[in-house]
């Protein structure tokens, strides 16, 4: 797999773990994070994949997420990192809690799995035009 199918892979993955559906869906979570999955999350706060199945599901009100800027890089042939930076959508449509994040995939007998996932508070920015 080239570096841009690859970066939109896992885009659309990592993308896909953002939205409502799949954030209540505990089956596609399990599908998505692998068994050893680890989170030190932007509050510094550490998940398992245990915690993700039992939070994710049960959060009122999932945040609208804009993602852009991602980068991908290959650290082996089944593993790969991907970067980009986020913020939530209030409700005017502004951005706010912006983050960088990271992601480590790794790909296995059924498709690439996230194996560990982190976020550092970061400086506003401005929205990527598309």
């Amino acid at each position: 797999m080239n570096d841009m199918s690859l970066l939109s892979t896992l885009r659309e993955l990592e993308c896909e773990l953002h939205q409502p559906d799949c954030r209540g869906n505990r089956e596609r979570l399990a599908q998505l994070l692998a068994s050893d999955f680890r989170e030190f999350g932007r509050s510094g706060a550490s998940y398992t994949l245990d915690d993700m199945l039992t939070l994710l599901p049960t959060d009122p009100e999932p945040p609208h997420i804009h993602a852009q800027d991602f980068a991908v890089q290959k650290l082996s042939d089944a593993i790969a990192l991907l970067t980009y930076r986020d913020a939530h959508i209030n409700a005017a449509g502004e951005l706010f809690r912006h983050t960088n994040r990271s992601s480590i995939w790794r790909l296995g007998s059924s498709g690439w799995q996230m194996v560990f996932h982190q976020g550092t508070p970061t400086d506003e920015f401005d929205r990527a035009a598309t």
